[in-house]
This record gives structure tokens, sequence and C-alpha cells, in this order.
């Protein structure tokens, strides 16, 4: 790392860290002003709805909006070193075009590992903040996010099937409780239960008034108990899933969630697949995007940072329409999740 090269890795992190702060500061006094009233009416102090709602909400822009300030930032002070014909001295002086990007090399992979384990770690628990406050107060006020009124459908092991209704996670309690066991396309046991309760101190899932139907072939034993205990792979809080489930996962809570629910033979995952595939797609195209932002503004042209500007804002355009297309094809379609977060990374490339 010569002298060059921290010049320009300064300018780099500088420029960032500027533009993604001031970005943030007017997203805040927007967002306040437009939920302003939501503020006033949750009853909370200042301080509280830093701490519940701000806390939350800052990270998940910053997340969010990472790569295309990352983008703009890099076209920016780049087209100002063009601008002062600095680039033309560098090269001049005998460096090479490809001598000259390792700084860029050496920042895009500093942020992407940033943003890497932002992702795994901390975006989850602002999301986890943000979610409960929006919709604790914003959403629905009387939303207590712990209530699943639709019946819940499972696989438990490669032979065991049921399902459970109205389960409230808060009182760990579920209702009309089923539980089939069929081997070689035959029903080998049902069971059947009014309640399906978290014993917290044994953790282990108790039945309440259980019938049991043992099946071999045209004998059928009935039995019915009090209660009794029974082993299933899930714990209560797999049964909360809202629109925020995906974003309030620690990236191997996700994995696991989505080992589970492939197990269960669950339906429509592709956008929890495409969530943890994106989280890894992302922070290469952090690398991309400043490689391409240097492409992009690198050369002195007639127009300046304006037009350099310009060609950065429709390539970021184009960058985030094919992301969510490919998303929405995936979620919505057949097109598979982890190509879908890698398509626009893949595109981009060539």
């Amino acid at each position: 790392m010569t002298k060059l090269d921290w010049y320009i890795l300064r300018q780099y992190i500088s420029t960032f860290v500027f533009a993604i702060l001031l970005l943030t500061f007017i997203t805040i006094v927007i967002d306040t002003s437009e939920h302003s009233d939501d503020f006033v009416k949750s009853g909370l102090s200042t301080w509280e709805i830093i701490k519940q709602y701000h806390f939350g909400f800052v990270p998940r822009m910053i997340t969010l909006l990472f790569p295309l300030f990352i983008f703009i930032s890099v076209i920016f002070f780049t087209s100002k070193l063009a601008g002062r014909t600095e680039i033309v001295a560098i090269l001049a002086s005998g460096i090479s075009f490809n001598r000259f990007l390792r700084p860029y090399w050496i920042g895009s992979i500093f942020f992407a590992i940033l943003l890497w384990l932002s992702f795994r770690y901390v975006t989850p628990i602002a999301n986890q903040i943000f979610s409960d406050f929006q919709n604790k107060y914003i959403d629905n006020p009387n939303y207590s996010g712990d209530y699943n009124a639709s019946t819940i459908y499972f696989r438990n092991d490669s032979t065991h099937y049921g399902s459970v209704s109205y389960f409230d996670t808060a009182q760990k309690r579920g209702n009309a409780f089923a539980l089939q066991e069929i081997k070689h396309n035959e029903l080998k046991q049902n069971i059947r239960a009014e309640s399906l309760v978290w014993d917290t101190a044994k953790r282990r899932w108790k039945l309440e008034v259980v019938t049991i139907r043992d099946i071999n072939g045209d004998v059928e034993k009935v039995r019915q108990i009090n209660d009794t205990v029974i082993n299933l792979n899930f714990k209560p809080s797999e049964f909360k899933k809202g629109q925020y489930t995906k974003d309030i996962l620690k990236t191997p809570e996700l994995q696991e969630l989505i080992r589970k629910e492939k197990l269960r033979g669950t339906e429509g995952i592709n956008d929890l697949i495409v969530e943890r595939h994106r989280r890894d797609a992302t922070p290469i195209s952090i690398v991309l995007l400043t490689m391409m932002g240097v492409a992009v503004s690198s050369r002195k042209v007639r127009g300046g940072s304006g037009l350099h500007l310009a060609m950065g804002i429709i390539l970021a355009a184009l960058f985030i329409l094919t992301d969510r297309f490919s998303t929405i094809f995936s979620t919505k379609g057949n097109f598979p999740p982890a190509l879908a977060a890698w398509t626009p990374n893949l595109i981009f490339f060539l």
C-alpha cells in the first residue's frame, strides 16, 4: 500500500460514510414526520421511541441502501479525481489501470465483509426491533403478534404428518391437534387431541383429551386418555410466522428453518431461500458495483460528475429492477431461488 493507495482508500471510505450518514439523517426526518401521529398515539417518550423504533429502523435502512450508496460514492469521488486530471497523472506515471484499482478492491472487500457480517448477526436484531414496533403501534395497534388463527399443516418426519389450529405462541397452546402415521401408503396410526400444549418445565409437547387409533389392516384399536407426552420436531416459536419472519432470523437460524420446512414438505418457502442466498449475493454486489463505478467515472469527459452520476443512477435502477424481477419470478413462479438471488450479479458482471 503506497501513499496513493491510502489517498484513494480514504476518499472511498470518507465519501461513503458522509453519504450514508447524510441519507440516514434525511430519512429519519422524513420518516418521523410521516409517523408523528403514530408516535403520539403510542404514548411513548422520545427516548422510548428512539430505542424501540429508530434503533431498528436506522440499521435496516443502512443495510437496504448500502450497495446503492457504495456505487454512487465511488462514481462521485472517482469522477472528481478524473475531473481534476489526477487519474491521467497517475496513469502517465507508469501505473497500470489494474494497479490503480487495488485500493478499490481493498475498500470494496472490506465493505462486503462488513455487510455480510451485518446480514448474518446485526440486521436481524434491528429488523426484530422494527417489526415489533410496526406490528404493535402502526400496522395494527390491537395486534399481539402471538396468535395464529389459521390451521398449520406440518410434516414431523418421513412418516408423520399433522396439523394444529388456533396456535397462541404466548400461551404456547394450540387446539384441534391431529397427527397421522403413514407407512407404505397405509395409515398406521391416527392421534387427535383437543389441545397441544408446550410443557415449559420439561420442554416437551403435551396432548390433552387424546384419542389414539391404531390401525393394522382391517383391525382398529381405539384408546382415549386424558393427556400424554409426544415428541415433535419443532418449538412453539416456529409457529409464529409473519411478513417479517425471514428478516428477523439470523442466518444460522434461517438455514435451520429452511431445513426443517423442507423436511416437513412445506410449500411456498422460496422467499426464505431467496433471502438466504441474497445475504451472500448482496455483499458480493458491493465489489461488482465498485468496479462498475470506477469503469463509469474514471475517464474525464465533458459534463463532468453530472454525466457520470446520471449514468450511475441509470445503471443502479437497472440493477434494482433486475433484482426485483428475479425475486418475483422465484417467489411467485418456478424460477430457482438461488439463481434469483444471484441473477443481478451474473448479468452485471458481464
